[in-house]
Protein backbone atom coordinates (compact mmCIF):
# COMPACT_ATOMS: atom_id res chain seq x y z
CA UNK A 1 0.00 0.00 0.00
CA UNK A 2 0.84 3.70 -0.95
CA UNK A 3 2.59 5.43 2.03
CA UNK A 4 0.12 7.71 3.98
CA UNK A 5 1.28 11.36 3.58
CA UNK A 6 -0.45 14.60 3.52
CA UNK A 7 -1.56 15.50 0.45
CA UNK A 8 -3.96 18.13 -0.71
CA UNK A 9 -6.18 16.04 -1.69
CA UNK A 10 -6.50 15.34 1.98
CA UNK A 11 -7.32 19.19 3.56
CA UNK A 12 -10.05 19.08 0.25
CA UNK A 13 -11.12 16.28 1.86
CA UNK A 14 -10.88 17.01 5.66
CA UNK A 15 -12.35 20.82 4.98
CA UNK A 16 -15.72 19.23 3.25
CA UNK A 17 -16.19 17.12 5.53
CA UNK A 18 -15.89 19.25 8.81
CA UNK A 19 -18.57 21.57 7.04
CA UNK A 20 -20.88 18.89 6.92
CA UNK A 21 -19.50 17.45 10.49
CA UNK A 22 -19.81 20.36 12.53
CA UNK A 23 -23.16 21.29 10.62
CA UNK A 24 -24.60 17.82 11.89
CA UNK A 25 -22.96 17.96 15.08
CA UNK A 26 -24.60 21.30 15.92
CA UNK A 27 -27.93 19.93 14.33
CA UNK A 28 -28.32 16.87 16.44
CA UNK A 29 -27.10 18.70 19.87
CA UNK A 30 -29.42 21.87 19.55
CA UNK A 31 -32.44 19.56 18.56
CA UNK A 32 -31.44 17.44 22.06
CA UNK A 33 -30.93 20.72 23.92
CA UNK A 34 -34.09 22.26 22.49
CA UNK A 35 -36.45 18.89 23.24
CA UNK A 36 -34.79 19.29 26.95
CA UNK A 37 -35.90 23.09 27.56
CA UNK A 38 -38.89 22.39 26.16
CA UNK A 39 -39.39 19.66 29.09
CA UNK A 40 -37.92 22.44 31.90
CA UNK A 41 -40.25 24.97 30.82
CA UNK A 42 -42.93 22.52 32.12
CA UNK A 43 -41.34 22.92 36.12
CA UNK A 44 -40.83 26.78 35.93
CA UNK A 45 -42.30 28.03 39.32
CA UNK A 46 -41.77 25.06 41.31
CA UNK A 47 -39.88 24.88 44.67
CA UNK A 48 -38.55 28.26 42.82
CA UNK A 49 -37.66 27.04 39.81
CA UNK A 50 -37.12 30.06 37.70
CA UNK A 51 -36.61 30.84 33.37
CA UNK A 52 -33.10 31.80 34.19
CA UNK A 53 -32.21 28.52 36.47
CA UNK A 54 -33.48 26.10 33.63
CA UNK A 55 -31.53 28.38 31.04
CA UNK A 56 -28.59 28.11 33.34
CA UNK A 57 -29.27 23.98 33.67
CA UNK A 58 -29.40 23.83 30.04
CA UNK A 59 -26.19 25.60 29.13
CA UNK A 60 -24.65 23.24 31.95
CA UNK A 61 -25.76 20.32 29.96
CA UNK A 62 -24.76 20.76 26.71
CA UNK A 63 -20.94 19.75 27.05
CA UNK A 64 -22.27 16.80 27.87
CA UNK A 65 -25.14 16.21 25.27
CA UNK A 66 -21.92 17.58 22.22
CA UNK A 67 -20.23 14.09 23.79
CA UNK A 68 -22.93 11.66 23.39
CA UNK A 69 -24.13 13.07 19.57
CA UNK A 70 -20.51 13.57 18.49
CA UNK A 71 -20.16 9.87 17.85
CA UNK A 72 -23.26 10.30 15.68
CA UNK A 73 -22.37 13.76 14.01
CA UNK A 74 -19.15 12.07 12.57
CA UNK A 75 -21.36 9.12 11.02
CA UNK A 76 -23.75 11.32 9.67
CA UNK A 77 -21.60 14.28 9.35
CA UNK A 78 -18.65 12.47 7.39
CA UNK A 79 -21.28 10.79 4.64
CA UNK A 80 -22.98 14.77 3.77
CA UNK A 81 -19.30 15.77 3.54
CA UNK A 82 -18.29 13.12 1.50
CA UNK A 83 -21.38 13.11 -0.60
CA UNK A 84 -20.98 16.91 -1.28
CA UNK A 85 -17.47 15.85 -3.07
CA UNK A 86 -19.28 13.33 -5.01
CA UNK A 87 -22.32 16.06 -6.36
CA UNK A 88 -19.55 18.19 -7.55
CA UNK A 89 -17.18 15.11 -8.99
CA UNK A 90 -14.20 15.89 -6.96
CA UNK A 91 -14.99 12.19 -6.07
CA UNK A 92 -14.61 10.54 -9.31
CA UNK A 93 -11.63 12.92 -9.74
CA UNK A 94 -10.11 12.07 -6.52
CA UNK A 95 -10.64 8.41 -7.63
CA UNK A 96 -9.17 9.04 -11.25
CA UNK A 97 -6.28 10.25 -9.80
CA UNK A 98 -5.56 7.13 -8.09
CA UNK A 99 -6.80 7.69 -4.67
CA UNK A 100 -8.78 4.45 -3.24
CA UNK A 101 -11.51 4.19 -1.46
CA UNK A 102 -9.41 3.04 1.80
CA UNK A 103 -7.28 6.49 0.61
CA UNK A 104 -10.03 8.79 0.85
CA UNK A 105 -11.65 7.03 3.93
CA UNK A 106 -7.90 7.50 6.17
CA UNK A 107 -8.31 10.92 4.82
CA UNK A 108 -11.81 11.26 6.57
CA UNK A 109 -11.22 9.45 10.06
CA UNK A 110 -7.92 11.02 10.41
CA UNK A 111 -10.28 14.62 10.41
CA UNK A 112 -11.77 12.54 12.95
CA UNK A 113 -9.45 11.37 15.09
CA UNK A 114 -8.21 14.64 15.61
CA UNK A 115 -12.15 16.11 16.40
CA UNK A 116 -12.30 12.81 18.66
CA UNK A 117 -8.96 13.51 20.55
CA UNK A 118 -10.75 17.06 21.52
CA UNK A 119 -14.10 15.46 22.08
CA UNK A 120 -12.54 13.32 24.66
CA UNK A 121 -11.10 15.88 26.34
CA UNK A 122 -14.22 17.32 27.06
CA UNK A 123 -15.95 14.56 28.21
CA UNK A 124 -13.40 13.86 30.82
CA UNK A 125 -13.90 17.84 32.22
CA UNK A 126 -16.09 19.92 31.06
CA UNK A 127 -18.97 17.38 30.60
CA UNK A 128 -18.66 15.88 33.77
CA UNK A 129 -18.48 19.39 35.55
CA UNK A 130 -21.34 20.38 33.92
CA UNK A 131 -23.71 17.86 34.31
CA UNK A 132 -23.07 17.70 38.49
CA UNK A 133 -23.71 21.60 38.50
CA UNK A 134 -26.93 21.05 36.49
CA UNK A 135 -28.18 18.29 39.00
CA UNK A 136 -27.36 20.76 41.86
CA UNK A 137 -30.21 22.81 40.01
CA UNK A 138 -32.02 20.19 39.17
CA UNK A 139 -32.52 19.11 42.81
CA UNK A 140 -33.78 22.48 43.82
CA UNK A 141 -36.49 22.02 41.65
CA UNK A 142 -37.58 18.60 43.02
CA UNK A 143 -36.97 19.15 46.42
CA UNK A 144 -36.67 22.35 48.14
CA UNK A 145 -34.47 21.15 51.16
CA UNK A 146 -31.92 18.38 49.28
CA UNK A 147 -28.52 19.96 48.28
CA UNK A 148 -25.55 18.84 46.72
CA UNK A 149 -22.47 20.32 48.10
CA UNK A 150 -18.61 20.11 46.62
CA UNK A 151 -17.09 17.61 48.86
CA UNK A 152 -19.20 16.92 51.63
CA UNK A 153 -21.48 14.90 49.62
CA UNK A 154 -25.27 15.42 50.20
CA UNK A 155 -27.53 17.25 53.03
CA UNK A 156 -31.11 17.03 53.76
CA UNK A 157 -33.34 18.13 56.57
CA UNK A 158 -35.90 15.43 57.57
CA UNK A 159 -38.62 17.26 60.42
CA UNK A 160 -35.89 17.62 63.41
CA UNK A 161 -33.25 15.65 61.65
CA UNK A 162 -30.12 16.50 59.31
CA UNK A 163 -29.02 13.70 57.16
CA UNK A 164 -25.69 13.68 54.97
CA UNK A 165 -23.87 11.09 53.37
CA UNK A 166 -20.87 11.22 51.74
CA UNK A 167 -21.68 9.99 48.24
CA UNK A 168 -24.87 8.47 46.24
CA UNK A 169 -23.94 5.65 43.93
CA UNK A 170 -26.81 3.76 41.19
CA UNK A 171 -26.87 0.07 41.79
CA UNK A 172 -29.15 -2.63 39.80
CA UNK A 173 -31.51 -4.26 42.17
CA UNK A 174 -33.68 -7.04 40.47
CA UNK A 175 -33.59 -5.26 37.33
CA UNK A 176 -34.57 -1.76 38.81
CA UNK A 177 -31.75 0.91 39.05
CA UNK A 178 -31.63 1.93 42.56
CA UNK A 179 -29.65 4.23 45.00
CA UNK A 180 -27.20 3.32 47.60
CA UNK A 181 -26.16 6.31 49.98
CA UNK A 182 -22.29 5.51 51.46
CA UNK A 183 -21.18 6.66 54.79
CA UNK A 184 -24.56 8.14 56.20
CA UNK A 185 -24.53 10.74 59.53
CA UNK A 186 -28.18 11.83 60.67
CA UNK A 187 -27.94 14.27 63.58
CA UNK A 188 -30.88 14.20 65.67
CA UNK A 189 -32.31 17.62 67.58
CA UNK A 190 -34.89 18.10 69.38
CA UNK A 191 -37.41 21.56 69.47
CA UNK A 192 -35.33 23.49 71.43
CA UNK A 193 -31.84 22.39 68.51
CA UNK A 194 -30.23 20.80 71.67
CA UNK A 195 -28.53 17.19 69.68
CA UNK A 196 -29.97 14.46 71.31
CA UNK A 197 -28.54 11.31 68.91
CA UNK A 198 -26.06 10.72 66.43
CA UNK A 199 -26.23 7.77 63.60
CA UNK A 200 -23.58 6.72 61.37
CA UNK A 201 -23.93 3.76 58.74
CA UNK A 202 -21.92 2.33 56.65
CA UNK A 203 -24.57 2.36 54.18
CA UNK A 204 -28.15 3.18 53.27
CA UNK A 205 -29.57 1.11 50.72
CA UNK A 206 -33.06 0.96 49.33
CA UNK A 207 -36.24 -1.24 49.91
CA UNK A 208 -38.76 0.07 47.55
CA UNK A 209 -39.74 3.41 49.74
CA UNK A 210 -38.09 2.37 52.66
CA UNK A 211 -34.72 2.30 53.67
CA UNK A 212 -32.33 0.15 55.36
CA UNK A 213 -29.16 1.26 57.95
CA UNK A 214 -26.37 -1.15 57.78
CA UNK A 215 -22.85 -1.39 60.28
CA UNK A 216 -24.74 1.37 62.55
CA UNK A 217 -23.81 3.10 65.48
CA UNK A 218 -25.97 5.22 67.26
CA UNK A 219 -25.00 7.38 69.84
CA UNK A 220 -28.20 9.06 71.95
CA UNK A 221 -27.11 11.99 74.23
CA UNK A 222 -29.72 12.99 77.16
CA UNK A 223 -29.20 14.58 80.81
CA UNK A 224 -27.82 11.34 82.28
CA UNK A 225 -25.09 10.95 80.02
CA UNK A 226 -24.26 9.68 76.44
CA UNK A 227 -24.88 5.88 75.41
CA UNK A 228 -24.03 4.01 72.52
CA UNK A 229 -25.12 0.97 70.48
CA UNK A 230 -23.90 -0.83 67.39
CA UNK A 231 -26.13 -2.81 65.62
CA UNK A 232 -25.52 -4.89 61.94
CA UNK A 233 -28.90 -3.45 60.38
CA UNK A 234 -31.82 -0.81 61.02
CA UNK A 235 -34.96 0.32 59.92
CA UNK A 236 -34.54 3.82 58.47
CA UNK A 237 -37.59 5.92 59.21
CA UNK A 238 -37.50 8.83 56.81
CA UNK A 239 -39.46 10.91 54.41
CA UNK A 240 -36.37 10.79 51.77
CA UNK A 241 -37.69 9.77 48.42
CA UNK A 242 -35.74 7.65 46.46
CA UNK A 243 -36.84 8.97 42.96
CA UNK A 244 -36.12 12.57 44.13
CA UNK A 245 -32.40 11.15 45.81
CA UNK A 246 -32.15 9.65 41.61
CA UNK A 247 -32.16 13.02 40.73
CA UNK A 248 -28.92 13.53 42.73
CA UNK A 249 -27.13 10.56 41.37
CA UNK A 250 -25.24 10.86 38.15
CA UNK A 251 -25.57 8.64 35.34
CA UNK A 252 -22.54 6.66 35.52
CA UNK A 253 -22.37 7.38 31.34
CA UNK A 254 -22.04 10.53 32.51
CA UNK A 255 -19.31 10.42 34.99
CA UNK A 256 -15.30 10.86 34.13
CA UNK A 257 -12.92 8.05 33.93
CA UNK A 258 -11.21 9.34 37.13
CA UNK A 259 -14.79 9.77 38.89
CA UNK A 260 -15.71 6.15 37.58
CA UNK A 261 -12.86 4.85 38.85
CA UNK A 262 -13.20 6.16 42.29
CA UNK A 263 -16.58 4.87 42.58
CA UNK A 264 -15.16 1.01 41.31
CA UNK A 265 -12.81 0.99 44.00
CA UNK A 266 -15.31 2.13 46.74
CA UNK A 267 -17.66 -0.68 45.85
CA UNK A 268 -15.17 -3.08 45.62
CA UNK A 269 -13.57 -2.05 48.57
CA UNK A 270 -17.31 -2.80 50.39
CA UNK A 271 -17.36 -6.00 48.36
CA UNK A 272 -20.37 -4.74 45.70
CA UNK A 273 -20.76 -5.56 41.93
CA UNK A 274 -19.29 -2.97 40.69
CA UNK A 275 -20.81 -3.96 37.05
CA UNK A 276 -22.69 -0.64 35.77
CA UNK A 277 -19.62 1.36 36.62
CA UNK A 278 -17.21 -1.16 34.85
CA UNK A 279 -19.63 -1.25 31.97
CA UNK A 280 -19.25 2.39 32.12
CA UNK A 281 -15.54 3.19 32.69
CA UNK A 282 -15.11 0.51 29.54
CA UNK A 283 -17.74 2.33 27.23
CA UNK A 284 -15.93 5.59 27.89
CA UNK A 285 -12.48 3.69 26.77
CA UNK A 286 -13.40 2.66 23.79
CA UNK A 287 -15.94 5.31 22.54
CA UNK A 288 -12.79 6.87 20.41
CA UNK A 289 -12.16 3.61 18.78
CA UNK A 290 -15.44 2.63 17.88
CA UNK A 291 -16.16 6.30 16.55
CA UNK A 292 -13.21 6.16 14.18
CA UNK A 293 -13.95 2.35 12.93
CA UNK A 294 -17.43 3.79 12.37
CA UNK A 295 -16.61 5.85 10.01
CA UNK A 296 -14.47 4.30 8.63
CA UNK A 297 -16.93 1.22 7.95
CA UNK A 298 -19.59 3.38 6.68
CA UNK A 299 -17.86 5.21 4.39
CA UNK A 300 -17.19 2.62 1.84
CA UNK A 301 -20.57 1.42 1.80
CA UNK A 302 -22.31 4.56 1.09
CA UNK A 303 -19.66 5.41 -1.70
CA UNK A 304 -21.93 3.71 -4.65
CA UNK A 305 -25.26 5.78 -2.70
CA UNK A 306 -23.12 8.95 -2.79
CA UNK A 307 -22.26 9.20 -6.11
CA UNK A 308 -25.84 8.72 -7.13
CA UNK A 309 -28.42 10.05 -4.56
CA UNK A 310 -28.99 14.05 -3.13
CA UNK A 311 -28.40 14.90 0.05
CA UNK A 312 -31.75 13.74 1.51
CA UNK A 313 -30.78 10.41 0.26
CA UNK A 314 -27.03 10.85 2.04
CA UNK A 315 -28.80 11.90 5.57
CA UNK A 316 -31.45 8.83 5.19
CA UNK A 317 -28.04 6.42 4.86
CA UNK A 318 -26.43 8.17 7.55
CA UNK A 319 -29.31 8.03 10.02
CA UNK A 320 -30.34 4.43 9.05
CA UNK A 321 -26.57 3.35 9.73
CA UNK A 322 -26.14 5.16 12.92
CA UNK A 323 -29.32 4.04 14.74
CA UNK A 324 -28.83 0.33 13.04
CA UNK A 325 -25.04 0.40 14.97
CA UNK A 326 -27.25 2.16 18.03
CA UNK A 327 -29.58 -1.35 18.66
CA UNK A 328 -26.23 -3.73 17.54
CA UNK A 329 -24.21 -2.35 20.00
CA UNK A 330 -26.53 -2.10 22.72
CA UNK A 331 -27.50 -5.58 22.39
CA UNK A 332 -24.20 -6.62 22.15
CA UNK A 333 -23.80 -4.96 25.69
CA UNK A 334 -26.75 -6.14 27.62
CA UNK A 335 -26.45 -9.47 25.71
CA UNK A 336 -23.17 -9.88 27.78
CA UNK A 337 -24.33 -8.27 30.69
CA UNK A 338 -26.91 -10.68 30.95
CA UNK A 339 -24.58 -13.64 30.55
CA UNK A 340 -22.00 -12.58 32.96
CA UNK A 341 -18.99 -11.75 30.58
CA UNK A 342 -16.63 -8.96 31.98
CA UNK A 343 -17.34 -5.64 30.75
CA UNK A 344 -13.78 -5.48 29.26
CA UNK A 345 -14.98 -8.31 26.75
CA UNK A 346 -18.39 -6.84 26.40
CA UNK A 347 -17.35 -3.71 25.01
CA UNK A 348 -14.56 -5.22 23.12
CA UNK A 349 -16.58 -7.08 20.78
CA UNK A 350 -18.67 -4.01 19.22
CA UNK A 351 -15.13 -2.63 18.71
CA UNK A 352 -13.61 -5.70 17.28
CA UNK A 353 -16.88 -6.43 14.93
CA UNK A 354 -16.15 -2.92 13.26
CA UNK A 355 -12.50 -3.48 12.23
CA UNK A 356 -13.44 -7.08 11.13
CA UNK A 357 -16.37 -5.33 8.83
CA UNK A 358 -13.18 -2.25 7.88
CA UNK A 359 -11.17 -5.33 6.87
CA UNK A 360 -12.99 -7.69 4.98
CA UNK A 361 -14.32 -4.75 3.06
CA UNK A 362 -10.95 -2.91 1.72
CA UNK A 363 -9.40 -6.32 1.43
CA UNK A 364 -12.24 -7.48 -0.66
CA UNK A 365 -12.51 -3.41 -2.75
Amino acid sequence: MQRFRIKRADLLIATTVLGGLLLTWLVLTGLDTFMEFAKQIGGIGHNGYSLGKAVAYILLTVPRRAYQWFVFAALIGSLVGVGALATTGELTALRAAGMSRLRISLSVTGLVAVLMAGVFVLGETVAPAGEQHAQEIQLQRSSGQLRVRQGSGLWERDGNDIINAKAALARIERGRREVELADVRVFGFNDAGELTSFRRAKLATQDGKSWMLHDVRETRVSPDGVVSVTSAQQAWKTSLDPDVLQASVAHPEYLSLRDLSRSIDYLRANRQNPGVYLNAWWTRVFYPANTVLLVLCALPFGFGALRSGGLGKRLFLGVIVAIAWYFIQRAIISTGTVLGAPPFVINLIPALLLLAIAVWYYRRA
